[in-house]
C-alpha cells in the first residue's frame, strides 16, 4: 500500500485529499505534457557550466562543544534547506540531507557543492526533526534512519510520516499533520500551514503525501520555514493568523519561470516575506544543489539587489555560520569569495 492509498482516516478527513491525491488550493504553474521531454533534455545536455561552482564551496565547520556553548535562539544553516535551531535549550533539525547526492541513486543525480558543517554522527542530541515532504533533497532515507536511532521526534506533513515507518522509523515518534494542525513540546509549538507544491519519490507516487510550510514558535521566536513552494495567497493569511515572525526562512533557489508556480521566483520570495510580516529575510533552498539552469550564486545576487530595493532586512550567513536571532546581521556576501 502507499503511503497515501486513501485507506488512513486522517487522509480522507482532510481538506486537501481527494480521489487519492493531495492537492494545492490552486494549482500553480509546472511542467507538463510535452513540457517534460524538452525539460529533461535541458537537463541533461542544456545546463550552463554556472549552475554549479568551480571548485567546492568553502564553509564554516562546526563542533559538539561549538553547539553545546550556543546562545538560546542560534541557527545554522548546513545546507540547502537543512536548519539546526536551538530554541529552548535544545536542537531542532528541518529536512536534513547530509547525502552526496539530492537523488535515489548513489552514482547519479545533482551532487552537493560542500561538504556538511559537522558530520551527521556529530550532531547534538535532538529533540525533533522538521520535515517538510518528502523531495529527496529534503528528504534523505539514509539520513533519516541513522537520526532514528538517536532522535524521539519526527514532524511531518500527512503521509510522508507514513512513509518513515515503512522505512524502519519507530512508530511512536512520528506525529503527521495537516495543513493547520499543531503539536507541542518542550515549550515549543509546530504548525503545519499551506505551501503550494507537489510530492513524490518515483514516477509512480505523484501526490500521495502532503506538502508543508511550518510555523516554529518559543516562548521567546517565531519562525517561519517555508519548505517548497511557489508564491501563492496564503503567505498572507498564515502571516495574519500566526504572524509576525522575528526572521522567514524562505525558499529562493532551484526557480525557473516553467515552474514558478511550484518554486517561488526571487521577486516572490520577496513578496511572501512581506506577505508574512518578516523581520529578517534568510534565504535557504540554494548553493547546495544544482536543481534548475541559473547560475549557483544567482539567488543570493538577485535577492540583495532586491531587498535593497524593498527595504527588506536580508541576512545570509555563510553555510555554518551561526545567527543569532536575538543580534541578527546582514553577514557579507561570502559567495563572492568562493
Amino acid at each position: 500500500m502507499t503511503p497515501a492509498a486513501g485507506k488512513d482516516a486522517a487522509h480522507e478527513a482532510s481538506p486537501q485529499f481527494r480521489e487519492g491525491k493531495f492537492h494545492n488550493q490552486i494549482e500553480g504553474k509546472r511542467p507538463s505534457g510535452w513540457d517534460m521531454p524538452k525539460l529533461w533534455w535541458r537537463f541533461l545536455f542544456g545546463k550552463n557550466a554556472d549552475t554549479e561552482p568551480s571548485a567546492p564551496l568553502k564553509v564554516r565547520p562546526l563542533t559538539r562543544d561549538q553547539l553545546a556553548q550556543a546562545p538560546e535562539g542560534t541557527l545554522y544553516r548546513l545546507g540547502h534547506s537543512t536548519i539546526l535551531m536551538k530554541l529552548n535549550n535544545a536542537y531542532w533539525l528541518t529536512d536534513p540531507v547530509f547525502g552526496k547526492r539530492a537523488s535515489p541513486f548513489s552514482w547519479m543525480g545533482p551532487k552537493r557543492f560542500h561538504e556538511t558543517p559537522i558530520a551527521l554522527a556529530d550532531l547534538p542530541p535532538l529533540a525533533g526533526v522538521i520535515l517538510s515532504h518528502d523531495h529527496y533533497d529534503h528528504l534523505d532515507r539514509e539520513t533519516v534512519l541513522t537520526l532514528a536511532a538517536r532522535t524521539p521526534l519526527f514532524i511531518t506533513p500527512l503521509g510522508v510520516g507514513d512513509l518513515l515507518i515503512e522505512w524502519g522509523v519507530p512508530k511512536e515518534k512520528v506525529r503527521q499533520l495537516d495543513w493547520w494542525q499543531s503539536f507541542e513540546t518542550g515549550g515549543i509549538k509546530l504548525t503545519a500551514t499551506p505551501a503550494q507544491h507537489f510530492s513524490g519519490r518515483s514516477l509512480l507516487s505523484g501526490n500521495e503525501t502532503l506538502w508543508t510550510s511550518w510555523v516554529i514558535k518559543s516562548d521567546r521566536y517565531n519562525i517561519f520555514f517555508s519548505g517548497d513552494t511557489g508564491y501563492f495567497a496564503g503567505f498572507k493569511e498564515i502571516g495574519q493568523r500566526l504572524g509576525p515572525f522575528d526572521v522567514t526562512m524562505l525558499e529562493a533557489g532551484a526557480y525557473d519561470a516553467m515552474w514558478e508556480g511550484v518554486h517561488m521566483m526571487p521577486a516572490h520570495t520577496i513578496q511572501a516575506h512581506k506577505d508574512l510580516g518578516g523581520g529578517w529575510l534568510l534565504p535557504i533552498h540554494n548553493s547546495t544543489f544544482a536543481l534548475a539552469f541559473h547560475a549557483w550564486d544567482a539567488p543570493m545576487e538577485t535577492l540583495t539587489v532586491l531587498a535593497t530595493k524593498e527595504n527588506v532586512r536580508l541576512t545570509t550567513p555563510m553555510i555554518g555560520q551561526p545567527l543569532q536571532l536575538d543580534k541578527i546581521e546582514p553577514f557579507t556576501p561570502w559567495w563572492r569569495e568562493q
